[in-house]
Formats: C-alpha cells, structure tokens, sequence
C-alpha cells in the first residue's frame, strides 16, 4: 500500500478535463471541466467559485473518485485520488446530503466512524466530540428525518469530521440554509482552519467566500479564468471611478459612446462606473449634453465585480448555468 507524502500539497490537479454524453441518442457532448491545474496548500480554506455549471461539483467529484476524469491527474498528498491510504485523511460533505432518514444523528456519525477505522472508546469519545462541536448533541437521539435542513447539514458535516481528517472537502455547505445557518457553517469551517485543517469547499454565494477563503479559483464553463488571495485578484483589477449623473436620462448617458463598467437608474440620478483612463471623456461628454456631475470618487472593487467582470469576459453574464449540474 502506498503512503501519502507529508511534504506533498493536499489536493493537486494538473490538466483535469471531464467530458460527458448527454441527449436522448447521447449524441451530443458537453465538457465540464476543461484542462483544470490547481494547487491547494497545507492549511488553506481555499474556494471554487463560479456558476451553476461552471465545473465545480465535477472537480469535487473527481477528488472524492465519484467520477473519472476524461483526461489528466488529481492526487489527494501525493497519491492517486483512488489510493485506499489517502480515504481516511479526508472528510467530504456532498451538496446534498441525504443520510439515511430512520437512523438517528448519533447513529449515522457512528457508522461513518467505523467506516473510517474507529472503534470502542475513541469511537464513542469521538462521536460525541463531533456533535457537540457542530451543536447537534442535544438532537443526536432523533431520526434524521425529523431534522431540519440545517440540521441535516450539520450531522453531515459531523461525519465528514469524525475520523479527524487532514482535508475537509465540502460541496455547497451553506446552499440552502437561513442567515444563522450559514453563521454557523461559517464558524465550524473557520474553527477548523484552526485546528490546522485543510479546506477545500465550492459555492456560488460571493459573500461566504469571500469572507472564509485564503484563496480561491474562480471557474466558467468548466475553465479556470482567476486564480489567488482575494486581495491579489481585486487588487488586479482595472482602476475604475464611479460617477453621479444628473440631468441626463440612462440612455442619453450611454449614448456617449463611452465604454461603462455599469450603470444604475436611482431617484433621478444615474451611478455609473467608468474605467480611470476613460473619466475625463466622460465628464466631458455629461457636461456638453447638458448634464450635471453631482460625484466623483475611486471605486471600491468586490469580489462580486470581479466575479461578474469574469462573467462578462467569458461572454456568460447573461447565460450563466449549464445544461447539467457540474
């Protein structure tokens, strides 16, 4: 049996690619994942960020070896995603979990327990560890399927941790759930990093990644347009200005001819955003139309519009998604 390298990067991907068949005849071909190379370092919460279709899932699945890919190379620290020594270094919690609903909570977690090797004390010590750290101790006694949404999340990720992993692998962990809910997933995927665990988690809610990752990959339609810290890739962006127009009617202000980064209509005043090179045009142009410039000021950039400027650049703002879940 091989063993898993110490030194060797928790997840890396060289080339990944993932075709499938689809139609009735399965005559037509749809590419999920195109020529994927990625690299996940010890300790990280790193994030896949992108739009239904973009090629997460499918990433997530060729990891956890749920699929294979069509071409290139995954490798969990160093060995192969199929290696039998690397199952009990990782813990996955899938997009949907769905346990089984007659078991109770603390039932599953210990059959995933010994699934993983665990037995006789330190199985029972460590169940209860796991249901007290994702506060599913006082419900561990009902079945599954008296559980909320919330709660269904929270025994899953119970059982994604209960063999301690190295690398927690976790597929849309907030997708559904209420503002308290995503807190406390937030929180247990922070206390993890702690316990210096890597992190490895996919979702198309801007906000939970920017506020967990260390870095993170943005894909479209199955390929790898941004890569790095959320820093480094807002930071990358073009300078732009942000402009309060009035007098002038939305359409007028676009019939200046000069490129816009976005425009909004608000109480008879239109907010805009235009590159730094292109501002001076801009303002010119209001001034001669008859309009009036009530604001200027440097533009604060998100990773919502650095996410929708990779959107715009791949040609899929308008028609994000896929023709099935990737």
């Amino acid at each position: 049996m091989t063993t898993p390298h110490p030194d060797a990067p928790p997840i890396l991907a060289q080339g990944l690619a993932k075709t499938y068949k689809v139609g009735f005849w399965f005559n037509r071909t749809v590419r999920a994942l195109q020529s994927l190379d990625l690299q996940v370092g010890a300790g990280q919460i790193y994030g896949l960020l992108g739009p239904n279709g973009a090629g997460k899932s499918t990433t997530i699945k060729i990891l956890m070896n749920l699929v294979r890919p069509s071409s290139g190379v995954a490798r969990i620290f160093g060995q192969p995603v199929d290696a039998a020594s690397t199952r009990r270094l990782v813990g996955f919690l899938p997009e949907n979990p769905a346990p089984y609903e007659y078991l109770t909570g603390r039932e599953f977690v210990t059959l995933a327990g010994q699934l993983a090797g665990l037995s006789g004390q330190e199985l029972d010590v460590r169940v209860k560890e796991v249901l007290g750290s994702v506060e599913m101790a006082g419900a561990e006694k009902l079945q599954i399927r008296r559980y909320s949404k919330g709660m269904v999340q929270r025994v899953a990720l119970a059982q994604a941790l209960v063999s301690r992993p190295k690398l927690l692998i976790l597929d849309e962990p907030t997708s559904g759930l209420d503002p308290l809910g995503r807190r406390q997933m937030r929180d247990l995927i922070l206390a993890e990093r702690e316990k210096g665990t890597t992190v490895l988690f996919c979702s198309h809610i801007i906000p939970d990644v920017e506020s967990l990752c260390d870095r993170l990959a943005v894909l479209v339609g199955g390929r790898l347009v941004r890569e790095g810290s959320v820093r480094e890739l807002v930071s990358a962006q073009v300078p732009t200005v942000e402009v309060v127009v009035e007098g002038l009617a939305p359409d007028a202000v676009k019939g200046l001819g000069i490129p816009l980064e976005s425009l909004q209509a608000l109480d008879g005043r239109v907010l805009l955003q235009v590159s730094d090179v292109d501002t001076q045009r801009l303002l010119s142009g209001v001034l001669g139309a008859g309009g009036r410039v009530n604001q200027v000021q440097p533009a604060r950039f998100s990773l919502e519009q650095l996410f929708m400027n990779a959107l715009k650049e791949s040609g899929r703002a308008s028609t994000v998604g896929g023709e099935i879940n990737t």
